[in-house]
């Protein structure tokens, strides 16, 4: 898991071509102005999730992974905790929805706060609980690169 401000996204392009794509997507993207849906950017390679909605509490949250596809989380609007875990120690919950590219499971991890202008990495070996509220349930607006790895 990577967390960082998008004004740093630079230092991240040589991880791979396809996420300094979807990082250059977010830096050159009037975001704010986006409506939700799917946005894409490379075909099913890399493609943009455009999502509002209110954080919840930590009893509401759920645990997933990802085989396909790096999820990177950037905050638009708004902030939110994200849960973060080692996929080595997720306990599934249920069976892998190839279609949809998830793992429900259950976790012991840690937490990171992220405010709008920061971006989180999450590979296919981090299970991750996003859309959590810091204080309260608040108003959050999201864009989640896809990026496909397999």
């Amino acid at each position: 898991m990577i967390i960082d401000k998008l004004k740093n996204a630079s230092f991240y392009y040589g991880i791979n071509d396809k996420i300094k794509i979807g990082l250059e997507y977010l830096e050159n993207t009037d975001l704010k102005n986006l409506e939700n849906g799917k946005y894409e950017i490379d075909k099913d390679e890399i493609f943009a999730l455009i999502q509002e909605y209110q954080s919840k509490s930590m009893s509401e949250g759920k645990w997933e992974a990802h085989q396909q596809y790096i999820d990177i989380q950037f905050i638009i609007e708004g902030e939110e905790l994200l849960g973060y875990l080692n996929i080595d120690e997720f306990e599934p919950t249920s069976n892998y929805d190839k279609e949809k590219d998830i793992i429900w499971g259950n976790g012991n991890g840690n937490f990171a706060k992220a405010k709008e202008g920061e971006f989180l990495i999450f590979t296919s070996k981090d299970a991750h609980m996003p859309g959590i509220a810091v204080d309260k349930p608040s108003y959050v607006k999201k864009a989640v690169i896809k990026v496909k790895v397999l």
